[in-house]
């Protein structure tokens, strides 16, 4: 019998975030969910596995209800679970073995180099690799997606960029069906982390505005492994009927175009949203959700 690897779990206080940040860095499946800046930002709490001298790493993010601890997925921290490098499936499923027991509830995403961990469900994630010519990358647009882009030029629509985002939070804010007391905290994370990567370089804004030079569709990107995240999307009803949101992306891609970058769409199970993602030439990538409910037996109806 093989000897189970050294996994240790630190909490927060106890990890070298300089350590941390480098095998994310160099992750094979690196991401910027993984930073150790990205999850102080945005997780309530979180603490760590580690094998060894960080070669690979798992952040836990948790936050703790009715006296229980409990794994969770923070805002816009699409996928998280075990980085680093030379991982295989028996590597990563040594980590979710090794979750303190003291967390009763585990629902988490982990990430698209995690497939085939126990227990895992398959989630879709949609990118498209920019490296080829604009024309090349546009050629495989969709029809509807093609159309969209004429009708917002024809309109008059123009490219806005790295101006405030303010206007994209409050344009996402205006979207929301319910906002309350844990989306303003939700929001004002993503502010704080958003000011922080923009100043790193790895942060910007986009957007289309009508020849009345009103915002109808708007988004934030961050940046880092090859990728560009398509992370926030603040768009306004009016930009809907003459295909401003399509525009924006191709403004993008269009801006990108024969570089080595990824645009990751962050998403999505649901199937608009995956048409249309997919209708931009993006592919899937799979990504597997974690769930575990160790609640007492008592307890267990509140999650089912």
């Amino acid at each position: 019998m093989s000897t189970p690897p050294n996994i240790r779990y630190l909490p927060q206080h106890e990890i070298d975030k300089k350590k941390w940040d480098e095998c994310i860095e160099a992750a094979s499946n690196g991401l910027i969910y993984g930073y150790s800046f990205y999850l102080d930002h945005m997780s309530a709490n979180w603490d760590a596995l580690v094998l060894n001298d960080y070669e690979c790493v798992m952040p836990l993010t948790w936050n703790k209800k009715y006296g229980f601890s409990y794994l969770y997925q923070p805002f816009l921290a699409a996928q998280l679970g075990v980085f680093g490098k030379n991982l295989n499936k028996e590597m990563v499923d040594q980590f979710v073995k090794a979750i303190p027991g003291k967390f009763k509830l585990i629902e988490i995403s982990m990430n698209s180099g995690n497939i085939g961990v126990k227990d895992g469900i398959s989630r879709a994630n949609y990118v498209l690799d920019l490296g080829k010519s604009y024309d090349e990358l546009s050629a495989a647009y969709k029809d509807n997606i093609k159309r969209n882009v004429r009708k917002a030029n024809q309109s008059g629509c123009k490219l806005y960029k790295d101006f405030d985002a303010e206007k994209v939070i409050q344009l996402a804010i205006a979207q929301m069906r319910n906002y309350g007391k844990e989306s303003a905290d939700n929001t004002e994370r993503f502010r704080k982390l958003y000011h922080y990567l923009h100043e790193k370089g790895m942060a910007t804004t986009y957007g289309i505005l009508s020849s009345r030079k009103e915002l109808l569709a708007s988004c934030i990107f961050f940046y880092s492994h090859g990728r560009a995240y398509y992370i926030l999307v603040g768009n306004h009803p009016d930009g809907r009927t003459i295909g401003a949101s399509h525009a924006l992306i191709d403004e993008f891609i269009k801006d990108h175009a024969g570089k080595k970058l990824t645009l990751d769409f962050e998403g999505s199970d649901i199937r608009n949203l995956a048409y249309f993602y997919g209708s931009f030439g993006a592919n899937a990538e799979v990504y597997p959700a974690l769930k575990m409910n160790r609640l007492p037996f008592y307890l267990k109806w509140l999650k089912r």
